[in-house]
């Protein structure tokens, strides 16, 4: 059975969706645009009748225009309810179809990528796409009102609807140069921004670290160097935008002061009416919008091609690379895990992109070998550890197992089957990380362990508080386990988040448990309730740990030692501690630095 496709962005979606709404809102902007184009003919007969004497027929013109004004301020106020009802909701749909993509990446295309590329895709450009649109909408209508006043004037007078039509002419000239330089200049901006947003984001997340290492000078340099490379970019951008804008803008008011003493020249000779002449003179903005209106129309769909192809890169396996997943499903998991012969290496790309920024060529660049032909069982139920120095490969092991990395030579099994050839499902479903920063989420506890299970009775909930020794901290807090914990949990500490972390897996109750330098940046009180609740499911789920205290994993069933990549040696703790001298070696080291910080 052949994989399914990778279903691409498509803006028709969301158009086809809201397109009652959009029809409507086009409706009443036309019904606006027509109201616009006949307030300045009534005010020109109203004053034309003033002119003449005839005060009952100014009258009624200047009731009309009153009219015509308070309808107009109802359609401008029903449009911009339409926009915020119903734009917002286009907005929110798209970026959650753009949050639900980011989900399928892949792990290297996030290590690769700065976070302000994924925010600015799923925040700002769905924004920027729908508010073009909306602006898109209301240049139409601008160009074909002016359009018509344009035709209105010629029929009034062929000379000064000549005069406009230069006018118009000139300006078109001077916005297609400018038009191409912003096109240019705008990814280049787009990429400065998302590298701003990047540091800005780290910085803020990271303040504690910052303070705490004196990093604030530091980090103020490097934030000051994206926000003056941001703002560059921004001032290459908006100021050559302005520069030429004000080119256009001077020439049209040359040519519409240029039209207006030639219209007081014919009315001199009675070619033209004071009832012309004021036409002409109310449509004076409108004709010199007319130009602008095609600039900023022309400018809307750069802006919503550049936003939409960056969203597309979000869908369409090339920027950013999809996981994939096999078709077998497996209903029940027993937790068997072996590696044939893998292999890994972290590798670098370089990157030919066309002119329109498509990637067309991709070459290796670097490539540093991780495993190299490793081989090993987990059985079911069992607990296991991989020990290691630093870069030894124990963490990709675990990325390997989880499938958020994929091997570049041998096979990855979980019962028997290639982790290739298993679907999503079966993968999400079986297999649980605990990291050692684990996220937890600007929620009340009992929410960030509901989004492990939706479901999950208050019984199980209780059973997975206590047996991730949880219940201790949160039988003290006022409000117990509706307290709202604050974002990544900064209102716990490291041990309170890892047991709560644990709890959210506990609930999940899949059959492989990984657990990845859990313990590393713990006390020595929080780490004995992390061993215990590890020690709590032994038996229950298979275990994998990743260890950074060797004091953690004395109890385990089976210990893997690894170095520069490769398996060494294995045993429980007490044959390796006799065996392995380099074991024996980071044990006792390990103990005297723990009496040391005693």
């Amino acid at each position: 059975m052949a994989r399914k496709a990778q279903k691409a962005f498509s803006m028709s979606k969301y158009l086809k969706k809201y397109s009652w709404h959009i029809a409507f809102y086009i409706f009443v902007f036309a019904l606006s645009t027509v109201v616009d184009v006949f307030i300045p003919i009534l005010t020109a007969n109203a004053v034309e009748d003033v002119t003449l004497k005839r005060y009952n027929g100014a009258i009624y013109n200047f009731l009309f225009v009153l009219g015509l004004s308070v309808m107009q301020y109802l359609l401008m106020s029903l449009l911009n309810f339409l926009y915020n009802r119903y734009g917002m909701r286009m907005i929110g749909d798209m970026s959650l179809d753009c949050v639900a993509q980011t989900f399928k990446i892949n792990s290297r295309s996030y290590s690769s990528h700065n976070s302000g590329a994924f925010m600015e895709r799923v925040a700002r450009d769905p924004e920027r796409v729908v508010g073009e649109l909306s602006s898109f909408v209301n240049m139409i209508s601008s160009i074909v009102s002016t359009f018509v006043i344009v035709i209105y004037v010629f029929i009034l007078n062929y000379i000064i609807g000549l005069c406009v039509v230069g006018t118009i002419l000139i300006a078109l000239i001077v916005d297609t140069i400018r038009l191409k330089k912003f096109d240019k200049n705008l990814k280049s901006t787009n990429t400065a921004r998302e590298e701003f947003v990047s540091i800005v984001n780290e910085t803020i997340k990271s303040e504690k670290d910052i303070k705490t290492s004196g990093l604030e000078d530091k980090l103020k340099k490097v934030v000051d160097e994206r926000t003056k490379k941001n703002m560059k970019e921004h001032y290459n951008l908006y100021n050559t935008n302005q520069v030429l804008r004000t080119v256009r803008s001077a020439l049209q008011e040359v040519m519409i002061f240029a039209t207006l003493i030639l219209g007081i020249v014919l009315m001199e000779k009675g070619l033209v009416t004071i009832a012309i002449f004021m036409v002409i003179y109310s449509y004076r903005g409108s004709i010199k919008s007319f130009s602008s209106f095609i600039g900023f129309l022309s400018e809307s769909m750069s802006t919503i091609k550049n936003s939409l192809g960056r969203i597309r890169e979000l869908f369409e396996d090339d920027e950013f690379e999809m996981e994939k997943f096999g078709n077998v499903h497996l209903e029940n998991v027993a937790g068997k895990i072996e590696f044939k012969n893998v292999a890994f290496k972290y590798k670098e790309y370089e990157f030919k992109k066309d002119k329109k920024g498509k990637k067309v060529a991709k070459t290796l660049k670097s490539e540093t070998p991780v495993l190299e032909n490793v081989n090993f069982v987990i059985e079911p139920n069992t607990t296991v550890a991989f020990v290691g120095k630093s870069g030894s490969g124990k963490s990709t092991i675990l990325s390997l197992i989880s499938k958020m990395l994929e091997a570049d030579g041998g096979e990855v099994l979980i019962d028997g089957v290639d982790i290739k050839k298993l679907d999503k499902d079966t993968l999400r479903r079986s297999i649980s990380l605990v990291n050692q920063f684990p996220y937890i989420f600007d929620m009340s506890i009992k929410e960030n362990l509901l989004l492990a299970k939706e479901d999950a009775t208050d019984e199980e909930i209780e059973r997975a508080i206590k047996d991730s020794y949880l219940n201790e901290f949160i039988d003290t807090l006022p409000n117990g386990i509706n307290t709202v914990v604050g974002e990544s949990g900064v209102k716990l500490s490291g041990g309170q988040r890892q047991r709560l972390a644990i709890a959210r897996a506990l609930l999940r109750q899949t059959s492989i448990i990984i657990f990845d330098e859990s313990t590393s940046s713990l006390d020595n009180f929080a780490q004995e309730h992390i061993k215990k609740c590890i020690d709590n499911l032994k038996g229950k789920s298979t275990i994998v740990i990743v260890a950074h205290r060797l004091s953690t994993i004395r109890n385990v069933d089976n210990i893997f030692f690894l170095e520069d990549g490769k398996i060494v040696d294995e045993g429980s703790f007490n044959e390796l501690f006799r065996k392995n001298k380099e074991f024996k070696n980071m044990f006792t080291v390990e103990n005297l630095q723990e009496e040391l910080d005693a």
